[in-house]
């Protein structure tokens, strides 16, 4: 069963964003700083450049809660935004689903994959009138 500890630390990232309702591709690298701020808990902090399409570089900041709860023999990561308010919830181990998280008339889905630990990818799947695009997020240690 993963821990914080197993994610505590800094972590390269690079992703991919497929968005089909702009018809455009995207690309972000940069790197999540996940910190120990209360026990059985973590800030994730990402910083980096994001580029979408043509457009020009720009700089993209995100900031999530993670908590982690025991459920049965495994851990569940309770993912919130920085305001507290709840996104989504996830098993830390193998290939495993997290929950959806509708946001008005669009829907996200995720998977993760910690096969390959101590690299792990987060693919997300977002569908709506507002939104349709694949965005996957391969993490290694830095």
């Amino acid at each position: 069963m993963m821990s914080p500890e197993d994610f505590a630390g800094t972590w390269q990232i690079s992703r991919r964003i497929e968005d089909s309702l702009a018809g455009q591709t995207g690309r972000f690298e940069g790197e999540a700083v996940l910190t120990p701020d209360r026990p059985g808990g973590l800030t994730y902090r990402e910083d980096g450049v994001l580029t979408l399409g043509a457009g020009p570089p720009m700089r993209a900041t995100r900031v999530y809660l993670w908590s982690f709860a025991p459920a049965g023999g495994d851990a569940v990561v309770e993912v919130r935004f920085e305001d507290g308010r709840p996104f989504h919830a996830f098993i830390p181990e193998g290939q495993s689903d997290g929950t959806d998280h509708p946001c008005g008339a669009d829907l996200y889905r995720v998977r993760y994959d910690f096969e390959q630990w101590p690299v792990w990818e987060a693919r997300w799947r977002v569908t709506g009138p507002r939104k349709a695009y694949e965005m996957t997020s391969l993490y290694h240690r830095s």
